[in-house]
């Protein structure tokens, strides 16, 4: 079988105050030491609260200012999406005028018989009588100099 540590009693109400009061001069010389040892840097604090106070100032502000500009959602990132918006937005005018061309191009080709008539003489290769069709030469390949083998030796 396993023993167990001896608990510690806790002494009375009477025993601790007494305690305390025994000790009581040891604190205070404590206390006493620690107030002599702060008290010069609180004085310091104290004299210069006015620098302390405008230094953590400007800190705040110039961390501000960084995440302000330079933040997530930052000066520099709304000029970038405010540069993208505009961009867009000027790509969906020229697909809007172009949506308008091919529109009046298929009101034209429904209604418009010299449209129609137009439109399968160029894709098909019509001609009226009398008229000539010219067709460009199909491009062929460029021509390629022979591979010069003189440096292998």
């Amino acid at each position: 079988m396993k023993t167990f540590p001896k608990i510690a009693k806790f002494p009375s109400a009477e025993g601790g105050l007494r305690a305390v009061v025994e000790r009581a001069p040891q604190a205070e010389a404590l206390a006493a030491s620690w107030i002599g040892r702060v008290r010069p840097f609180a004085l310091q604090v104290y004299i210069l609260r006015r620098r302390i106070a405008t230094g953590a100032v400007a800190l705040l502000a110039g961390w501000l200012f960084i995440h302000v500009m330079f933040g997530a959602n930052g000066m520099v990132v709304y000029r970038q999406k405010h540069a993208e918006y505009l961009e867009l937005q000027k790509k969906i005018g020229q697909v809007q005028q172009e949506n308008e061309r091919y529109m009046q191009q298929i009101q034209g080709l429904k209604s418009n018989q010299t449209a129609i008539e137009k439109e399968a003489r160029e894709q098909l290769g019509y001609a009226k009588p009398g008229e000539y069709v010219y067709v460009p030469p199909a491009p062929g390949k460029p021509a390629v100099p022979p591979a010069n083998h003189s440096a292998k030796k």
